[in-house]
This record gives C-alpha cells, sequence and structure tokens, in this order.
C-alpha cells in the first residue's frame, strides 16, 4: 500500500513537473520583440507602447519588452541593445536618438539573427532593415510651416524652432524640410533654431530664452511632444498668450490645456498607438519570415492594411492630423 502511494505520489510529482515544463516551454517560445525608445516617462512613447502591447495580443504568443534609457542618449540606448542582445529577443524596433552612434551594437544584434527595424526616428540604412516613418517627411515639414504660418497675422512674420536634440534622426530631417519649403512660405522668416534635449526642464528654459532673445519672434514651432508642452506652459507663465503662439507636435491629452489657455490655436500629430502598433506588426512578419522588407514590398500591418516600403528602405505611416478647439475633448481621451 504504502509502494503504491509513493509511486502514485511520484507520478502526480512527475505530471506537475512535466506541466511546469511545458508551460515554461511554451513561454520561452514566444516571440520577444524589444520596443526601444528614445527615453522612458515621456508621453508620446508610452502611449506608442499601447499600440505595441496590442499588436502583441492580436497577433498571439508574442511578448513585447518596453524599454529604453533614462534621458535621451545614444549611449543609454547602446547599453539597452547590449542588454537585449544579452536576453536574446528575436527583434529590436528602435527610435534611434543618435542615427549613426547605436549601429555597431545593431549590427551586432543583426549578426546574432534578431531583426532590427527602426521607427519615429531613423537609424542609418546600415543599421537596420528598414524604417517606419510616422508620416511622410515632406509633408510634416509643410505641417510644421503651415501652422506657423497660421499663427501670424497675415501669415507673415517670425518664427523659431524648439527642437529635441541636435542628433535626432527625425527632427533634424523635418527642420530640414522645413527650410526647403520657406520658399513656398514667403511671409515667414525662421529666427533661430533651439534644442531643449527632450527634457521638460530644459526645453521650457530654452523656450523662456526664446522669449526674452527673440523680441520679434510670435510663434515657436517646436516638432516634439515635450517640447510644444514645455514652450506652451513657458508662454502662459510668461504672460505671454496672445503675443506668442506655441505649435508644433504634441499630443491631445498633454495639449488640451494649452489650446484651451489660447497659448496655442492649433498642433498637428499621428496617432503613437498606431504607429507602435505598426512597427510590432512589421517586426513580427520579419521574424515569421513572411516579408523581407525589400523596397517594394508591401507588409501586412493588421488594422492598419497594408504598408508599403519605398526605394530607400522607409515606410510611411499617415499624414499628420490637424487638432484645435473643436476636436481637442474627443481626442484628449483617447492619448
Amino acid at each position: 500500500m504504502k509502494l503504491a502511494q509513493k509511486l502514485t505520489g511520484k507520478l502526480a510529482l512527475g505530471v506537475a513537473l512535466a506541466f511546469a515544463a511545458m508551460t515554461t516551454a511554451a513561454s520561452a517560445a514566444d516571440m520577444k520583440i524589444a520596443l526601444v525608445v528614445k527615453s522612458l516617462g515621456n508621453g508620446f512613447f508610452e502611449a506608442a507602447n499601447k499600440g505595441a502591447q496590442e499588436a502583441a495580443k492580436e497577433l498571439g504568443g508574442v511578448q513585447v519588452i518596453y524599454t529604453g534609457p533614462t534621458s535621451t542618449t545614444a549611449e543609454g540606448q547602446i547599453e539597452v541593445i547590449n542588454s537585449l542582445i544579452a536576453q536574446g529577443v528575436d527583434a529590436i524596433a528602435i527610435s534611434a536618438n543618435d542615427p549613426d552612434a547605436v549601429i555597431p551594437a545593431l549590427k551586432k544584434a543583426a549578426q546574432r539573427g534578431i531583426k532590427v527595424i527602426s521607427w519615429d526616428s531613423a537609424v542609418a540604412k546600415e543599421g537596420r532593415i528598414m524604417h517606419l516613418n510616422p508620416s511622410s517627411n515632406e509633408l510634416i515639414g509643410k505641417m510644421c510651416l503651415t501652422l506657423a504660418k497660421d499663427h501670424l497675422d497675415g501669415g507673415k512674420g517670425d518664427f523659431a524652432i524648439l527642437s529635441a536634440t541636435t542628433t535626432s534622426t527625425n527632427q533634424n530631417t523635418w527642420i530640414a524640410e522645413m527650410k526647403k519649403q520657406l520658399k513656398d512660405f514667403p511671409g515667414l522668416n525662421l529666427a533661430t533654431t533651439v534644442y531643449g534635449d527632450d527634457l521638460a526642464d530644459k526645453s521650457y528654459r530654452e523656450a523662456q530664452g526664446l522669449l526674452k532673445s527673440q523680441p520679434n519672434v510670435k510663434v515657436i514651432v517646436a516638432p516634439t511632444t515635450v517640447g510644444v508642452l514645455a514652450a506652451s506652459q513657458a508662454v502662459k507663465d510668461a504672460g505671454m498668450i496672445g503675443k506668442v503662439y506655441v505649435t508644433g507636435l504634441g499630443l491631445p491629452s498633454e495639449m488640451a490645456g494649452a489650446i484651451k489657455s489660447g497659448a496655442t490655436k492649433e498642433f498637428a500629430i499621428w496617432n503613437p498607438i498606431d504607429l507602435g502598433y505598426s512597427a510590432t506588426q512589421i517586426a513580427y512578419h520579419l521574424v515569421k519570415g513572411d516579408t523581407d522588407a525589400k523596397p517594394g514590398s508591401a507588409i501586412k500591418a493588421g488594422r492598419m492594411g497594408s504598408i508599403k516600403v519605398g526605394d530607400n528602405g522607409e515606410a510611411a505611416m499617415a499624414d499628420p492630423f490637424v487638432y484645435n478647439a473643436k476636436n481637442i475633448d474627443e481626442f484628449s481621451k483617447i492619448f
């Protein structure tokens, strides 16, 4: 009897261990996609993570690792990439703080069989398979100039740009597009460009500096969600609402107060939730081998439809959308 009990106990233990091993194996078998952002604690990237998690749930068998440095530095992202390589992730989707500095670490990841793409802020071609732009760079540049023009009486006057870091790929590309298209906006004059490093306190100080050193500037254009919010607050705190306006790229949930205070009339942004969702979908299909993301290819992206890769190895998700007093309440509840 005792022998039978012992055998039964051993059998039960064996079944339990086997089940645990199967569960662990299933968990380990999940595809691991790392969503590497410029810095943690940024509302734009937190919204992108929501989209990434949505895609993971929809696809099934996918674990999204949301990570990034605490500050917007290439060095911080390199440390994160090396950690992800050690973890054996299947794909890395990165919004880069520097287009070139992260390349050696990403090449190392690729050599280990990790699929690497960039999104939002690009990595140079040699460091990734493809890049997903949130919109067309040309359209973003044009939108920023249009917003500046619409904030000025008669569409004429001086404006300044408050950007993120000096090495931020997407910011520099958009600023270059703005400068290129200035000829189409004859009433606009770009007075200066300053950098807040995508840090709220530094962006606030830079905006304060513009208000003091550039008395002819009537509009501050910040193509960064951190910068546009900080600049709006600086204008409000300086008692200059109605004298200087702020516009650019922002999150509805963060910019609702600026719209209602009058610090800004309009701003634009694509949906960061959709951006994180799309990047995860692309990474998934690369790992599965459903696509090679070569120029001319079309990649399935769930509810976003099909994303076509251009000749330069880049794809665009959607046009920027304008937010103002008419729609801010609706969208501020979403992201």
